[in-house]
């Protein structure tokens, strides 16, 4: 049973499945060079981020009129991210979570979409079209894969035989210097997929134990985050206080719940707390 009985999360799922295929699929590996831009040093955007974006808000408006809060109008609008520190109820969306794999024709990309109720974290969906894969979080009940409910994965107890991502890009020189001393404390790392989408699902299903970010923009996590949760594991700031998708300041661990403190204590986070 929905805690939200106002909300479809089945419904939800198939308008970001039916947009996704009408706005971003039929454009893989077809973009023009009209198409792809660069909206800041290293960031892409692409006419399939925008209009996929434009087509989820206006289908998620129909289900609950809320704000939402999208990655590409945020870019445009900055004072749509304050919506999520008032405390309202919002939507929130990343039309394509890995646009730099989207427009080089790389299939590892996801479209995100979260809903937050009243300032807290409700339900969330990760669509991946390459692997026809839907990941539905709900807050309190649970997580699904394609409408199966998904087991909380076992994880090793020991953080040496643990295997994890740690997100070079973003890291701060000082950063990056502690934590590739403290590597031979966490066992061994992966490299990421560029793609959050993909990496939050890597966690739910127990191919990763741990994953630390350093930028945190709502959109690319918010969505990931509950689907952790739901799945067995934290969301912590490197000072150890619970990820809220209203604050966006660096530094994220997803962990096991029952290990995160080893994780954190391995990776020696509490040394990066006032690093910006």
């Amino acid at each position: 049973m929905s805690y939200f009985p106002l909300l479809n999360l089945e419904y939800v799922a198939e308008a970001i499945q039916e947009v996704a295929e009408e706005q971003v699929t039929r454009r893989f590996s077809e973009l023009g060079a009209n198409d792809v831009e660069e909206k800041a040093q290293g960031e892409l955007v692409t006419t399939a981020d925008r209009e996929c974006e434009a087509a989820l808000a206006i289908r998620l408006r129909s289900v609950l009129r809320l704000p939402v809060v999208g990655e590409e109008s945020s870019v445009q609008q900055p004072d749509l991210l304050d919506v999520l520190g008032t405390g309202a109820s919002s939507w929130i969306v990343d039309p394509i979570d890995g646009t730099s794999n989207f427009a080089a024709g790389n299939p590892d990309y996801a479209v995100m979409v979260a809903y937050v109720h009243n300032g807290t974290l409700a339900a969330s969906w990760i669509w991946i079209p390459s692997k026809h894969l839907i990941y539905i979080a709900e807050d309190r009940n649970g997580a699904t894969r394609n409408g199966e409910p998904l087991d909380h994965p076992k994880h090793p107890a020991d953080t040496h035989a643990m295997t994890g991502i740690i997100k070079e890009r973003f890291l701060p020189d000082a950063a990056r210097s502690h934590l590739a001393a403290r590597r031979s404390e966490i066992g061994s790392t992966v490299a990421d997929s560029n793609c959050a989408g993909i990496e939050y699902s890597q966690i739910a299903e127990g191919a990763i134990d741990y994953i630390l970010y350093w930028r945190t923009l709502p959109w690319d996590h918010a969505p990931g985050v509950l689907l952790a949760r739901e799945t067995g594991h934290v969301a912590v700031r490197v000072d150890g206080s619970e990820y809220t998708p209203s604050s966006n300041r660096a530094g994220l661990l997803i962990a096991p719940s029952d290990s995160s403190d080893d994780v954190c204590s391995a990776l020696g986070l509490a040394a990066l707390t006032h690093i910006e």
